[in-house]
């Protein structure tokens, strides 16, 4: 069986985004009998490459092509960690556990949603309780 040491790196489309401050490209990579490489690999031998720290490399959308061995994806890699989370989205940072989103229990979130439905207005922003018609 193939090891990393196997896996080769290819970049294309590459282009530096001065105005969002990173370099942006898509990536090939070879991977011959391996089914495909983690993005935890992926992001220490591109942060090697590009001289940079391994969290502001985000590798994201790759496939694997048909019959294995090769797999195409895009990299960002940031300048600055105040670019990354001001330019990337947050489900993106969550991934690489930059940032942590907070979720409502979704019977929590349906029970609000109904209780605001018997409400009118700007009382819906308040989140006041529904007034009890005595008729």
């Amino acid at each position: 069986m193939a090891d990393a040491s196997t896996v080769t790196i290819r970049t294309r489309k590459f282009m530096t985004n001065r105005l969002l401050q990173r370099k942006q490209m898509v990536v090939d990579v070879i991977h011959p009998g391996l089914a495909n490489v983690s993005k935890i690999e992926m992001r220490e031998k591109l942060a090697k490459v590009f001289k940079s720290e391994t969290d502001l490399v985000f590798p994201f959308g790759f496939r694997t092509q048909f019959g294995g061995g090769r797999s195409t994806g895009f990299v960002l890699v940031y300048d600055s960690m105040d670019a990354a989370k001001k330019f990337e989205p947050k489900y993106r940072l969550a991934r690489q556990g930059l940032v942590e989103i907070k979720r409502i229990a979704r019977k929590q979130r349906k029970e609000r949603k109904n209780r605001n439905k018997k409400l009118h207005g700007t009382e819906k922003a308040k989140g006041k309780k529904a007034k009890k018609s005595n008729d």
